[in-house]
């Protein structure tokens, strides 16, 4: 007997052969191209040409640190394009960022020597940073690399408007090449931020102030976010005693540029100026909340303490500038050194010199009165506040209220 052969069922061989297929395609075309569940999701990298425009915008918003960090990730992905460098460069020193503008320009020139916007943006560092001689260089190889550059001409202009203010560098007039080139700077570059504001910073230099805010405006129309302009029309304001315009200029300054004791400090000192003490002490103690390291941000308010007649809270302030110390929070402060490169300085001394004869603490009064003449003999105020001082102590008159003389405000060379 033979047992019987099972028959073939072809449609269950044909379906199996079917999912044979089907689960060797999944495997092969679809599975690879799915991502797992258990893996992190990759992040697209942008190209660096995407950040450099984000960067831009972040500058034209006056958001500078963020517009800087932008261009270090463009420069990050690309660290081969020079233009990427350049432009971080001039970011940084809007930033007042000089020093490391210079490394950056530097790099761009290690790329490609023969750009001439990185040797200007080079030489505006070098500018800012008083090293004029190298800068006078670097525009010479700018302009000539690029005869028809006006941002080159603004910061020409720039470079020897500093060397006249300062009276400094090689030349024995450099007004009259400032003035040129602040000239040309408009005719080749009118839509340029910095043209503008290289002419303004010229007017301001030979007194034409009222010519200086119309520049300054228009630099503003071009970019109405940037900090350091707002802060120069407002010096601008309050030398033509325009107090009000001064202190909103100072204060768009501030919201662009939080960080900056400068805005705090020049309010201060604008509304000293008209005897609004009370605000003034306010800006003062807003300058030290921003550095309270800064001995002589503890100076003014010192100053504006004392002639609004607090003079405890006066002399605390005034001593960490001249003497140094802890304040209450227990933040060291050094010692302000005298100097005659900024009369304020010289005014925070002899006005502690005063407020110390006036406590009766007249002990300390005769070796910082000579201090202050062996110091600065030639500023006028410091000498006689110090004098007037060692006299109140030798009349023993040390409740006595001050005269009208001894709060006079110094001319300032330094700062506004």
């Amino acid at each position: 007997m033979r047992q019987r052969r099972p028959r073939i069922n072809w449609f269950f061989v044909i379906l199996v052969v079917i999912l044979i297929v089907i689960v060797g395609y999944v495997d092969r075309f679809i599975l690879p191209t799915e991502k797992s569940p258990f893996l992190d999701t990759p992040t697209a990298t942008k190209d660096p040409e995407s950040f450099a425009v984000d960067a831009e915008a972040l500058f034209e918003q006056g958001k500078l640190q963020q517009s800087i960090d932008t261009y270090m990730e463009a420069i990050r992905i690309k660290p081969d394009d020079p233009a990427l460098y350049t432009a971080l460069a001039r970011v940084q020193i809007f930033a007042g960022k000089y020093s490391e503008a210079l490394v950056n320009a530097e790099n761009s020139l290690l790329l490609n020597s023969n750009n001439a916007m990185t040797q200007a943006v080079r030489a505006w560092a070098q500018t800012q940073m008083g090293d004029y001689v190298k800068a006078d260089d670097s525009l010479k190889e700018a302009l000539r690399l690029d005869p028809t550059s006006g941002v080159a001409q603004a910061y020409k202009a720039f470079l020897y408007g500093k060397m006249y203010e300062n009276n400094a560098g090689p030349y024995t007039d450099p007004i009259a090449t400032a003035i040129e080139s602040s000239k040309a700077a408009i005719n080749l570059a009118p839509t340029s931020l910095e043209a503008h504001w290289a002419r303004a910073y010229i007017y301001q230099l030979t007194s034409n102030a009222e010519l200086a805010v119309q520049e300054y405006q228009a630099a503003i129309q071009i970019n109405p976010n940037i900090s350091e302009i707002h802060l120069e029309l407002g010096v601008t304001y309050k030398g033509l005693g325009a107090i009000d315009s001064a202190i909103q200029e100072y204060t768009l300054a501030n919201t662009y540029n939080p960080s900056d004791i400068r805005p705090s400090l020049y309010s201060s000192r604008a509304l000293a100026s008209i005897g609004a003490y009370e605000q003034a002490i306010q800006y003062a103690q807003s300058a030290v909340a921003i550095d309270p390291t800064d001995p002589y941000l503890h100076g003014n308010l010192g100053y504006m303490l004392f002639k609004h007649f607090d003079w405890p809270e006066s002399a605390t302030e005034l001593s960490l500038a001249v003497n140094g110390g802890e304040t209450a929070d227990g933040v060291a402060v050094k010692i302000l050194p005298l100097t005659g490169g900024d009369t304020w300085i010289a005014q925070y001394y002899s006005t502690f010199a005063i407020l110390l004869a006036q406590m009766n603490r007249c002990s300390e009064v005769l070796p910082l009165a000579q201090q202050i003449e062996g110091a600065v003999p030639n500023d006028q105020y410091a000498v006689y506040n110090a004098g007037y001082a060692v006299q109140l102590c030798a009349s023993s008159l040390g409740t006595r209220t001050p005269p009208a003389r001894v709060t006079a405000t110094p001319s300032i060379t330094a700062t506004p």
